[in-house]
């Protein structure tokens, strides 16, 4: 049995997905209100916030993936994250499972000119502190040989279907509503994105490999980075059409925290807009020479399909 913790997320589901496609058809949803992916899943019912309910849902269990999502509020994060993982450790142990923590770059600085597994935790705002700590709590679990565990690490999503994440909701959310796109600061600075299918077959992958465990490792990435402009570009391109976009200045975005509570909880992340943000997954890259990785050009086609954008 092979379960999923938060699995009605976009990551989750693709996960499902990738884990029947290849791996197992034994599998098993979890969360508050959890949503079959393939009718002969497994659902379980559970708050992640309870360490019995935790236990529980990994029974019969060999590897499980913590892929849930919190919401976005900085106290919930600080708060729950550590909470949620200390849960699962333990249900893990008890259980005799295999942990995959899917994670994000929160925890990195918000300088850091190229981000690689050695990238030290140091973020000082609190998503990110939440983060950080989460994170070490299960490198300690791992140094301790308490449960075989591994670390899958992703940047930024952009993606089909309920991808969530800045690009998604600031360049084709606009763009299928009939409004300009947005873009935090510049336009000029690289950017690395992770296409939400592929983090979730590599994880998948990385899952089912032994030799992977006990180690950190950043999902594949395409390395032909783009800046929003030419990210935009593209776009307009395969649309066949000029595409007007806004670029929202650091006195607009700090006003603008005021009204709207996302983009107040956006601020931690800023910093990051304003450099070329590089995220390196050559380790994996390396080690997983196969893996098909889909281009900016493919993930945008497909997600404009999905979007239904012309």
């Amino acid at each position: 049995m092979q379960t999923i913790l938060g699995a009605n997320g976009i990551i989750g589901e693709e996960l499902a997905k990738e884990l029947r496609d290849k791996y197992t058809q034994e599998i098993k949803l979890v969360g508050r209100n959890p949503q079959k992916v393939h009718p002969d899943d497994l659902l379980f019912k559970a708050d992640l916030l309870n360490a019995e309910s935790v236990n529980k849902a990994l029974e019969n269990t060999q590897i499980a993936y913590l892929t849930v999502g919190l919401p976005y509020d900085s106290e919930i994060w600080l708060r729950d994250w550590v909470m949620i993982m200390e849960n699962v450790i333990a249900a893990c142990k008890q259980n005799n499972c295999k942990l995959v923590y899917f994670d994000n770059t929160y925890a990195y600085p918000q300088d850091s000119p190229i981000q690689t597994e050695k990238t030290p935790l140091e973020s000082e705002g609190k998503k990110g502190r939440g983060k950080k700590m989460a994170a070490e709590l299960l490198l300690k679990a791992i140094a301790n040989k308490e449960i075989e565990a591994v670390i899958c690490r992703a940047p930024e999503f952009y993606g089909p279907g309920k991808t969530k994440g800045l690009t998604n909701t600031l360049v084709f959310d606009n763009l299928k509503k009939g409004k300009n796109p947005k873009v935090f600061l510049k336009d000029n600075v690289l950017r690395t994105l992770i296409f939400t299918p592929d983090a979730s077959k590599a994880m998948a992958l990385i899952g089912n490999t032994s030799s992977a465990y006990g180690q950190t490792w950043h999902l594949p990435c395409d390395d032909n980075r783009l800046t929003y402009k030419q990210f935009i570009d593209e776009i307009a391109n395969q649309l066949g059409r000029k595409i007007k976009y806004d670029v929202l200045s650091w006195w607009v975005l700090k006003i603008g925290s005021f009204f709207d509570k996302n983009l107040k909880e956006t601020q931690e992340l800023l910093p990051r807009y304003a450099i070329d943000n590089i995220f390196d997954s050559s380790k994996f890259k390396a080690n997983f020479p196969d893996f098909k990785l889909t281009n900016y050009q493919d993930g945008i086609r497909i997600i404009l399909s999905d979007y239904k954008i012309k």
